[in-house]
């Protein structure tokens, strides 16, 4: 990477399924760190790759990190007919109590031939997996997003989607530190607040994210801890993005906030990006399009840091290329390890 190039430690998602001459021009002067789709984005193969090789044009050759959420279940960007649908993370979990063995394997499979479709778009990251711990009354936007209730159930699934994508060239992104499970309220329209004590928090919510801290691509969860910070969200406390995250976790990888659009967090959305900055997030992700905005984050954030930049690098360093797998067998393996065939 050129490091006399500035680039802006954010990653942005576009307005529309074609980008506009006002975008490309934003994202020219900017150099973001990345980009993300949405469905609004994604309507056949071909005008997802010319999307997606615009956006690296803006970029006149430096690296980037293209992002998109495709968890399989009820978060998935790219549909039928033109791709497959994926089981929700839950089926996994459940298929783990009967038979382990088969279960991790269907994962690992599974994310590989998510890693597929993603590499013949050009996209590198999927923003998966879910190492979330759900606990009972939890709200409904993890849910079935989650692989089990139990922490070691959780852990071991991840690990074996984190291997997939990398198997498949695709980076993975553990979300969402030091976890979401406990949120009574969905955070894209309130700050879910969490009373559970910090022992509670160890032996289930940090531990998946714990025994993956060396995976290269985190994201926070907009949620307000009272035993780690009584005042501000994990996006932009640095007692728990410098304690926890980096500390206790260990997690020294890329961290990035979760949307700063999202209603849990107060103020503008330049106030938003700069807190995140401030808090010790390396990337702010900034989601919705709105170009106004999108001039918002890019205004209040300062230039990366040394670290940050050797964490971006890293990142682009376990890009690899996709290994050899034939599609159609991985995925016959992939429904009887799961039992769907």
């Amino acid at each position: 990477m050129d490091r006399d190039v500035m680039r802006c430690p954010a990653i942005f998602g576009v307005e529309g399924q074609a980008l506009s001459v006002k975008e490309a021009k934003f994202l020219e002067e900017t150099k973001p760190f990345g980009f993300i789709l949405f469905a609004r984005n994604i309507d056949n193969p071909d005008q997802v790759k010319n999307l997606v090789a615009d956006l690296k044009a803006t970029l006149h050759g430096d690296p980037c990190l293209v992002l998109i959420d495709q968890e399989g279940g009820r978060v998935a960007r790219l549909r039928p007919p033109y791709w497959p649908d994926y089981p929700a993370g839950v089926r996994f979990g459940e298929r783990y109590d009967a038979d382990p063995a088969a279960s991790l394997t269907a994962m690992r499979l599974n994310s590989r031939l998510i890693a597929a479709d993603l590499n013949e778009l050009g996209i590198n990251v999927d923003c998966l997996p879910v190492l979330d711990v759900p606990v009972e009354g939890g709200h409904d936007v993890i849910g079935d997003r989650a692989y089990s209730t139990n922490p070691d159930v959780v852990t071991a699934l991840a690990r074996a989607a984190c291997d997939g994508l990398l198997e498949g060239g695709v980076l993975p992104v553990i979300k969402h530190i030091p976890g979401h499970g406990r949120a009574m309220a969905d955070s894209h329209k309130e700050l879910p607040r969490v009373d559970a004590t910090l022992e509670e928090l160890r032996e289930t919510d940090f531990a998946p994210f714990k025994a993956l801290a060396d995976i290269p691509l985190g994201m926070t969860g907009h949620m307000l801890f009272t035993a780690l910070d009584e005042h501000e969200s994990v996006t932009t406390s640095r007692r728990i993005v410098a304690g926890i995250i980096r500390g206790e976790i260990g997690f020294d990888g890329l961290l990035m906030s979760d949307d700063l659009n999202m209603e849990a967090l107060a103020g503008t959305l330049g106030e938003r990006a700069a807190r995140a900055q401030a808090a010790g997030c390396d990337v702010a992700l900034h989601c919705n399009g709105d170009f106004e905005q999108m001039k918002q984050v890019a205004g209040a954030l300062a230039p990366p840091s040394e670290k940050t930049l050797q964490r971006f690098e890293r990142a682009l360093e376990c890009l690899q290329a996709p290994q050899e797998i034939d599609l159609a067998e991985a995925r016959a393996e992939r429904d009887q390890r799961l039992a769907l065939a």
